[in-house]
């Protein structure tokens, strides 16, 4: 019975999980109510022509199981369903209902009382090592991370953590690498293109290098998480965390190895933590530190980047390019997979106490100079606007503006997020003198030269026309995680 339940489990959870979130099925997401699910259920005999189609089925099947399968009297429509796709790959259907539910024992028991035999149907891909893992935590003998790492060649006795600080943020049982899948070959569609998918007010992330100036939606972002990229000629991963709103782009090429990066399924501070195909080492993406296995200690190379409304973009670099979506995932761009999320009073897996002087979700603008890290929160410079400062001792400015800037953690359509701005960090030496800015309107002028410069750092009219504000490093994430991998670096605006 014990290796008839661990395939069953195996079967049942090959692709599960959300964007790092760790979340299951939410009333956010599914508006159905208990009878319409059952009803759903009870009706779908695999027949494509079914009203709901399978996805519906598999929706239903799955709430049903987080609220009470038992006494929803969904364990007699199951033995109906399963019946009638016996001749159907038992796999996809049991992995898309797993997608839909946080309750694993419960769909292994709705699938036994059903007398659907999964023994046979072990999903490929998991060896003996893998399902001896799955046997040692039904029985308590390993940890979590322990089962979704039991098959990774990462050397784990190579770190700067300790390994509890680590947090699997996928449901799933099985190897978690990837199943946010990132995207490793990237195509691009031109502004006039993209205008006929992006709204005005939605957010993403700028990259410029050398002239090659794209833009990376983050209704894409959201649903990838990384992607592998060579822009201007660097190799670049580009990557965005939504738990943290972290966008943070780094040249990806370690010691004359271009590494691939992508997504361990694993959290750390509730922030992203990524893996190499390479050496298999994990990696933080906030700090870009190595954290676990032959890379550990190593750090990659920032480059610069922010989070810019697609109308600014598109306004100011016209011939540039913007990352396409993939066919396969069309239905998740757009929408929001963590409704509500931006205005929860805490973050989603974080482990220890949130350091109280903003709230945990309010945005910052972390700017990092050499070693030095400072945090500017965005309810304190959307009243200034502009904020001239000095970090190490290199004269910088972070400016506010561009106000309907949509939130894409907010409403369940990312482009009616509610408006929260864009702040971003630029140096203000220009040609060798020093700049001072302050805000006139929806621009910006400085004291020295009265040249009116954009949120984006381009001069529109005066002395300086044409000229450029050079990016800082800099991110625009959460109060929260700025502060866990900061700790006791200044904020602008406290004593």
């Amino acid at each position: 019975m014990r290796t008839s339940k661990v395939v069953a489990l195996f079967a049942a959870a090959v692709v599960v999980g959300a964007a790092c979130s760790g979340e299951g099925l939410s009333d956010s997401t599914i508006e159905q109510s208990d009878t319409t699910a059952v009803s759903t259920v009870a009706d779908f005999d695999g027949d494509d022509n079914h009203p709901g189609g399978e996805a519906d089925f598999c929706r239903s099947f799955g709430q049903l199981l987080d609220v009470d399968f038992g006494t929803a009297g969904g364990v007699e429509s199951a033995r109906s369903v399963i019946e009638n796709v016996r001749a159907r790959s038992p796999e996809p259907i049991a992995a898309a209902i797993a997608t839909y539910t946080t309750d694993f024992e419960a769909l292994l028991a709705a699938v036994e009382e059903a007398g659907y035999d999964l023994a046979a149907t072990q999903a490929p891909g998991f060896d003996d090592v893998a399902i001896q893992a799955i046997t040692d935590w039904l029985d308590g003998g390993c940890t979590r991370l322990e089962l979704v790492t039991a098959t990774w060649n990462t050397d784990f006795d190579s770190r700067t953590i300790d390994l509890s600080e680590l947090v699997v943020g996928l449901n799933t049982l099985a190897d978690s690498r990837d199943q946010i899948r990132p995207i490793d070959d990237p195509e691009f569609e031109s502004v006039t293109s993209a205008h006929k998918w992006l709204e005005g007010r939605e957010p993403g992330l700028l990259v410029d290098f050398d002239g090659d100036a794209r833009f990376y939606p983050l209704q894409v972002m959201t649903v990838h998480e990384v992607v592998n990229d060579v822009v201007g000629g660097v190799s670049v991963a580009v990557t965005f965390c939504p738990l943290c709103n972290s966008g943070v782009v780094f040249d990806r090429e370690v010691d004359g190895r271009v590494l691939r990066f992508g997504t361990s399924g694993l959290l750390r501070n509730s922030d992203l933590v990524m893996w190499d195909d390479i050496t298999e080492s994990l990696w933080q993406q906030i700090t870009g530190e190595g954290i676990v296995g032959e890379l550990a200690g190593t750090r990659l190379e920032f480059l610069p980047s922010s989070i810019v409304r697609w109308s600014d973009f598109a306004a100011n670099f016209p011939d540039g390019q913007v990352l396409s979506r993939d066919p396969l995932f069309l239905p998740r761009y757009g929408t929001n997979g963590y409704v509500g999320y931006s205005s929860a009073p805490i973050p989603r897996n974080f482990q220890g106490d949130t350091d109280d002087r903003f709230p945990a979700l309010e945005r910052v603008v972390g700017v990092n100079i050499g070693e030095t890290a400072k945090a500017y929160p965005f309810s304190v410079i959307n009243q200034e606007r502009s904020v001239n400062d000095e970090l190490e001792g290199i004269p910088i400015v972070v400016l506010w503006g561009a106000d309907d800037t949509a939130d894409a953690l907010d409403t369940p359509l990312i482009a009616e997020g509610q408006a929260i701005g864009t702040g971003v960090a630029y140096l203000r030496t220009v040609d060798g003198e020093v700049l001072t800015f302050s805000p006139d309107g929806e621009s910006f002028v400085d004291a020295q030269t009265g040249t009116r410069w954009n949120i984006l750092g381009h001069a529109l009219e005066g002395l300086l026309a044409g000229a450029r504000l050079e990016p800082v490093i800099h991110r625009n994430e959460f109060w929260f995680a700025w502060a866990a991998f900061n700790t006791g670096s200044p904020v602008y605006g406290t004593s």
